[in-house]
């Protein structure tokens, strides 16, 4: 018979299976039971608690018809039809208390009454939608973790060794619904059926391929003094999520509270990378890092592109043409994992008015920050962004290095927590707790991840592995990295699990892994971090050496010649080479470069923390004014500082990495913490580039080039006394401030000679004879202005004696 289109059809009815599935073209309405307790109706638009005393009444009226078809009006317009039963007329007795629900605002909507027998659902013919979402599901599979599309259906599974129980809660959406507008669908997982030892699974049959939200109700022990954190009435957030929906737009200030969730794609064709595109797999010597922050580099109207992309995935490919003419070859990326930028306006506190701009706050480690998407696209255009992105700068020859945060969670401390996630689903498990099942915080940020637990260090091999498979990422450079060396009750590791599986894993094997060797429980192990012969290192000694030697600090100069020559003192040991160093003077944590050069103490007022916030050991001298001058004299020096460091580093045996801005003299006023500030401070300036282009940038980027042109400053080897020669016979003098020496190219004779001096006055130095047939030309002074600074070919020299100027440095090349 033809059902009206007021009515729904039963399709079958079993009360041993505790279940009545209701089918129509334009409902799907699934009837439960639990031991006759209660009955709900429930439907993508709606759902309605039916007492107990209505079930009681219902089933001595429901009895087989055979196969054929009968239907019942509700009060509402709704009616039911079935094939096996019939439920008589004792129906119109139940309460018309109706919840009103607009489907086109709510098309994934499970909505439930506050108490049983309080409403039923009622429908409003033209509003409904033409969706059909048959809830109907099965136990699933416990792998993969995460969420997997499966013959079945759409698989989801979650790890919680505590838990006591486990709610799937699904949105769904499409383009008339805001995220935060949807209410939610809720699925209870029972135990005895959807838990695997402790991971908990479902498989949900016929939800769309793309377009839903997911999160979790976890509920558990609430014994805090355990290290218990159990809250059933927070949806938390899957650490497997690939993909995060929350708001739209950095910075949007009208959705400061937005929740985040998980979401997928099983719709959209795999990523064509192109049929020229290889891994550009770059040898670890060859690499100049370029450390920059993807959001920062192109934000500023001065970019001068789209607004629509700027501070986007896609703004960097706009802007790769700038990395080729500095010369760069790999960037390294703060993080650009999903990060809350507004999490520090949580509640009234000293910082409440900072925006998280580095992103050193990981709310997921799977999923691309979906703010960098252009024009506030989500998600999924994230995603492909970010493969866009990383295929243009592999096509242009440079790698992607990603910085990432694996010691700690955005999820804070017991004191102020911001639960969205690890906290809430197994805090025992996730965090390293002291003997009290009290949070440890050896990362300075509240939590710290507990890293060589089995599950938590599987689950970080199965992130990085993600970054490497999905999008094509060619290394990484793990903050805090020390945090990653400690058991789970904080003690140090010799040979810690977690760093010695990434180092073995076949997968990173191709990878470029790099550890920031210290942490803020005071482990540092700059030159002793557990490697494998794999694992490179910043080189934090590195650093400090070199800032100290040329601002021209006694009893420095043999620590500066160490340094430059690859810190055999830290990493010749095994099979490690001089690349294992990552060599830095500036990083995106203290002063830039100008900075180094402008400022004696940090200006960190705009934080908000009195000034308490950010390092106090910089080793930097502002010759002589603190802050921005117009004495031409003090303008003049810092601009041969910033040479001189710069050389110094383009010179030095290792793999140097610079920071993003320092190419024009990027300034933050003094503040070396400028973690939370969304403006010019943090953001690339593209007109003072502009015009600094023929002189502070020129300078740099021939400097860079010059090193990938000449081998023997890209030794896969630590030096030895045949490729060094030391102009020096004053090593013990603490007062001494000047080093020379000439590296020597045993094939062509292309030595290259190179004379420092820190002193505040002239050096007149003797220069060594060239080799056989060859003659000196010098290519840099710095103490010379553009384009005399640094020329290419060289300027013929053929004295035998050279004064260099204070604070400057040369470097002479030996040619036919």
């Amino acid at each position: 018979m033809e059902l009206p289109e007021t009515s729904v059809f039963v399709s079958s009815l079993s009360w041993n299976k505790k279940h009545v599935d209701v089918y129509h073209k334009k409902y799907f309405i699934k009837i439960t039971c639990d031991m006759l307790n209660e009955i709900c109706i429930c439907c993508h638009i709606g759902m309605a608690h039916l007492s107990s005393s209505f079930m009681e009444s219902l089933l001595p009226s429901c009895h087989c018809r055979g196969n054929t078809s009968h239907s019942l009006h509700l009060p509402s317009g709704l009616s039911v039809g079935s094939s096996k039963a019939n439920f008589s007329s004792r129906c119109v007795a139940i309460s018309r208390k109706v919840r009103q629900i607009d489907p086109v605002n709510y098309p994934s909507l499970k909505v439930y009454g506050k108490q049983s027998g309080e409403s039923v659902m009622e429908k409003e013919e033209p509003i409904i939608p033409e969706v059909e979402i048959p809830l109907r599901y099965s136990s699933g599979s416990a792998s993969p973790l995460g969420v997997s599309e499966s013959q079945n259906g759409i698989n989801f599974a979650i790890f919680s060794k505590h838990a006591s129980s486990v709610v799937l809660c699904l949105k769904y959406l499409n383009s008339c619904a805001e995220d935060s507008n949807l209410e939610l669908v809720e699925i209870p997982l029972d135990p005895s059926k959807h838990r695997t030892e402790d991971i908990w699974h479902i498989c949900v049959e016929g939800l769309p391929q793309s377009g839903v939200l997911y999160g979790y109700r976890f509920d558990g022990p609430k014994e805090w003094e355990k290290g218990h954190r159990y809250d059933s009435t927070v949806v938390l957030l899957d650490p497997y999520a690939k993909l995060v929906s929350g708001r739209n737009f950095f910075g949007d200030v009208t959705n400061k509270q937005c929740h985040f969730l998980g979401t997928y794609d099983f719709e959209s064709l795999p990523f064509d990378w192109g049929p020229n595109y290889k891994l550009p797999n770059l040898p670890e010597n060859e690499l100049v890092i370029y450390e920059m922050n993807v959001r920062a580099f192109t934000a500023d109207e001065s970019s001068d592109l789209d607004p629509d992309i700027c501070g986007s995935y896609l703004g960097v490919i706009e802007k790769i043409p700038h990395l080729l003419e500095l010369g760069i070859n790999a960037v390294e990326l703060l993080p650009i994992f999903e990060f809350d930028e507004f999490e520090f306006q949580r509640f009234p506190n000293p910082r409440d008015h900072m925006v998280n701009t580095w992103g050193y706050s990981t709310l997921n480690f799977f999923a691309p920050m979906s703010r960098y998407a252009s024009r506030g696209g989500g998600p999924l255009a994230a995603s492909l962004e970010l493969k866009q992105m990383v295929r243009a700068l592999h096509n242009a020859g440079i790698e992607v290095i990603l910085d990432v945060v694996y010691n700690h969670t955005n999820e804070a401390d017991d004191k102020n927590p911001y639960t969205t996630s690890f906290r809430g689903i197994d805090n025992k498990v996730y965090y390293m707790l002291d003997d009290n099942s009290q949070l440890l915080n050896f990362s300075g940020c509240g939590n710290t991840l507990n890293c060589n637990h089995p599950v938590v260090k599987d689950f970080i091999l199965d992130s990085l592995r993600h970054w490497v498979t999905e999008y094509h990422v060619d290394g990484f450079r793990f903050d805090l990295a020390s945090v990653l060396c400690r058991d789970t009750d904080g003690t140090p590791l010799s040979a810690p699990p977690l760093i010695k599986a990434i180092a073995k894993d076949e997968v990173l094997s191709r990878c470029k892994i790099i550890a920031e060797p210290w942490d803020c429980g005071g482990l540092y192990l700059v030159g002793s971090f557990p490697n494998w012969d794999r694992w490179a290192e910043w080189n934090g000694k590195y650093r400090d050496d070199i800032r100290r030697f040329i601002k021209g600090d006694c009893g420095t100069k043999g620590s500066f010649a160490t340094r430059i020559s690859g810190s055999a003192d830290l990493y010749q040991v095994n099979q490690r080479k001089p690349y294992h160093s990552v060599n830095f003077v500036i990083a995106h944590d203290g002063f830039t470069l100008y900075d180094l050069v402008s400022y004696n103490y940090k200006h960190n007022d705009a934080n908000g923390e009195e000034g308490r916030d950010g390092c106090n050991d910089n080793f930097s001298w502002n010759c002589g004014f603190e802050g921005e001058v117009d004495d031409a004299s003090i303008k003049g020096l810092r601009s041969r500082q910033m040479k001189n460091f710069h050389l110094a580093l383009m010179i030095s045996q290792g793999v140097p990495m610079m920071l993003m801005g320092d190419e024009y003299g990027h300034t933050r006023y003094g503040n070396n913490n400028s973690y939370g500030h969304d403006t010019a401070i943090n953001h690339f300036q593209w007109g003072q580039l502009e015009s600094k282009r023929d002189g502070h940038f020129r300078f740099f980027s021939e400097m860079i080039k010059f090193r990938h042109s000449h081998h023997i400053l890209r030794r896969t080897r630590f030096l030895t006394k045949s490729d060094v020669t030391w102009h020096e016979d004053n090593w013990e003098n603490p007062e001494s401030k000047f080093l020379a020496f000439t590296l020597h190219e045993e094939k062509h004779g292309c030595d290259i000679y190179l004379a420092f001096n820190a002193h505040d006055f002239f050096v007149e130095v003797a220069i060594p004879s060239p080799p056989h047939k060859n003659s000196w030309y010098r290519v840099v002074d710095t103490n010379l202005e553009s384009p005399k600074d640094f020329v290419p070919e060289g300027v013929p020299f053929t004295g035998t004696q050279y004064n260099i100027a204070p604070y400057s440095s040369i470097l002479l090349e030996a040619k036919l």
